[in-house]
């Protein structure tokens, strides 16, 4: 495993990052004890890495995963608070529920431009002072958009941008991936420590996961790449592509064998373009959410291309 100097943060990070949402109660809704030894796994075969948030409740996973481990574990989380208070309240929770005093990495969560920034100063304020104490080592922000990339690259107090990459620009909101591509290089001129996310846009590309990992992979300006993962052979071949070693056939059909679904977040406002887009007739829009039937569902990824609020992706 490749590891990388995190920006300016001190921090070293292994080039894959395992994404934890995957696991948890929004998605696979894995046993703890399962999760957290898929966790386990990836930590023990040199994933240090490990992002998570406030909103995913995955923190027991991690919790669980990290008990008796004496290795090197670096933790980001997130939190969508927008004031102080609301703020402590977050990172006393990761700090309580992880049971560790420090959390490496606290973000703003999902920041789409300089205005949210600015509407969660209060709560970013909070995150310095928690870093001065030595409760946090950095703070940033994730974003699925081009101007949150700009915009965090010229606020010096604002150590990591977490922002959404592929090479299908699914999920971007305001722009391309080229577009995306320069607003990263300007965030690592800026000195920032930069890990993307949704590397496989959400599941939507996972049947052409070699060519899509080898795309980010390519970026070197992302020191890492979070990939949600919820089997032990998942962490198997995501750990080889991310080393460019082949990847053994059994490994593939382990993988493969996955019963795979496709899985509509709650925030779905039922604005009809996966309906739209779907060439099997699979989703319909009901009581202003889309639904799908999964026996006509192809899985090809098609509606989730099409969805603006990338809330559609393949488990």
């Amino acid at each position: 495993m490749e590891y990388r100097q995190f920006g300016a943060t001190g921090l070293k990070v292994s080039r894959m990052c395992f994404g934890v949402l995957t696991i948890g109660p929004l998605q696979a809704n894995l046993p703890v004890s399962q999760g957290s030894g898929v966790i386990r796994y990836a930590l023990e075969n040199g994933v240090n890495f490990m992002d998570t948030a406030q909103f995913y409740k995955t923190y027991p996973y991690i919790r669980q995963a990290l008990k008796g481990y004496a290795g090197d574990a670096v933790i980001a989380s997130k939190s969508y608070a927008h004031t102080r208070d609301m703020m402590a309240d977050s990172v006393e929770e990761a700090r309580r529920e992880i049971d560790r005093d420090v959390i490496d990495i606290f973000l703003l969560h999902e920041q789409e431009s300089a205005l949210t920034i600015q509407g969660h100063w209060e709560a970013f304020e909070y995150l310095l002072k928690c870093k001065q104490q030595g409760i946090i080592r950095a703070a940033g922000i994730s974003t699925h958009t081009v101007a949150g990339v700009t915009a965090a690259s010229t606020i010096p107090e604002i150590d990591v941008i977490h922002p959404l990459y592929n090479i299908g620009g699914i999920g971007i909101a305001d722009g391309t991936r080229e577009e995306m591509a320069e607003a990263i290089a300007g965030a690592a001129r800026a000195g920032k420590g930069i890990y993307g996310m949704k590397p496989l846009g959400g599941g939507n590309l996972l049947a052409d996961a070699d060519e899509a990992l080898s795309f980010v992979l390519g970026n070197e300006n992302l020191q890492a790449i979070a990939v949600g993962m919820k089997t032990q052979p998942e962490v198997d071949m995501n750990i080889k592509l991310f080393c460019g070693e082949p990847v053994p056939e059994t490994v593939r059909q382990k993988v493969g064998s996955v019963p795979r679904t496709l899985h509509i977040d709650s925030w779905c406002r039922g604005c009809g373009k996966c309906v739209d887009r779907c060439t099997a007739g699979a989703i319909n829009v009901v009581h202003g959410k889309a639904l799908v039937d999964h026996k006509a569902c192809r899985l090809c990824g098609y509606c989730g291309a099409a969805c603006e609020e990338f809330c559609i992706k393949i488990i």
